[in-house]
């Protein structure tokens, strides 16, 4: 398994991570200062909507990776 095909996989399981995250919302993730700035940003539903953006782009570009 070469380096590209370790990432692509990296990247796919940091999409699930992502998704299960926007999910469930847990209150410890959930009330960082960082995610608490996004809430306030785009409100609850937006910073959902942003995490499921990031996870469908790392997904993807982790498919292109196992795949090429």
């Amino acid at each position: 398994m070469n380096g590209l095909a370790l990432l692509g996989l990296f990247l796919v399981l940091y999409a699930v991570l992502v998704v299960f995250l926007a999910i469930k919302k847990p209150k410890s993730i959930w009330e960082m200062g960082k995610i608490k700035f996004f809430i306030k940003l785009l409100g609850e539903k937006g910073t959902v909507i942003f995490f499921f953006v990031i996870a469908a782009i790392a997904a993807g570009f982790g498919i292109w990776l196992l795949v090429k």
